[in-house]
């Protein structure tokens, strides 16, 4: 099944800066960029943003210093984001739970046992759970970036340590990072024909 979920862009980085500042406390864009991780001219852009749009109104403080405030507007834009990602993520969760269930089942009816997951978030654990819906087990969790965590009692290992493990068919078990792991893997020859994905997409 190939679905197309639609993501929300800009509203995630609206989302979390209208959740910062309807703390209690004022909040430069400085502040605010070291919360959410971007660069100034960034929050910069969003807060204009909001602002014209009437979410959040700009307040003086002595020695030319601005804070930034939700509006009554800006409260009920939050409440509806928030709204709009908690559907999008159920959304996700629910077609990548379906679409794992349905590869592993068709290798499973191909005579498949074994199955390697590449790739550690929190698409991996959807993946797992529609695992546990078939006979299929999983011999080795690979990822470069999480090696040394355990993965429900399998330890992470880097990719090419996994794939000393057998040949059983790898599963791409990131969403964010699928083009990236298909290209480690085929970097070390590892042919597309062991190589699957569940047919969602972004």
């Amino acid at each position: 099944m190939n679905v197309a979920i639609e993501k929300p862009l800009d509203s995630s980085r609206s989302l979390q800066l209208l959740s910062e500042i309807s703390g209690e406390e004022p909040l430069s864009q400085r502040e605010l960029s070291r919360r959410l991780g971007i660069a100034v001219g960034l929050v910069n852009s969003y807060l204009k943003n909001l602002v014209s749009k009437g979410f959040v109104r700009v307040k003086d403080f002595p020695s030319n210093r601005y804070a930034y405030l939700l509006t009554p507007q800006g409260i009920a834009e939050k409440s509806r984001l928030a709204y709009h990602h908690l559907s999008y993520f159920t959304s996700l969760y629910t077609v990548a739970r379906q679409d794992y269930l349905n590869l592993f089942r068709r290798l499973e009816q191909s005579g498949v046992g074994e199955v390697m997951f590449c790739g550690v978030d929190e698409m991996a654990e959807v993946a797992y759970l529609s695992l546990q819906e078939t006979g299929l087990k999983l011999v080795a969790v690979m990822d470069d970036q999480r090696q040394g965590d355990i993965f429900f009692g399998l330890p992470v290992v880097s990719v090419v340590d996994g794939l000393k493990i057998g040949r059983a068919p790898v599963v791409i078990s990131s969403l964010k990072r699928r083009e990236e792991l298909s290209q480690v893997l085929c970097g070390l020859g590892v042919v597309g024909s062991r190589v699957f994905t569940a047919g969602l997409v972004e």
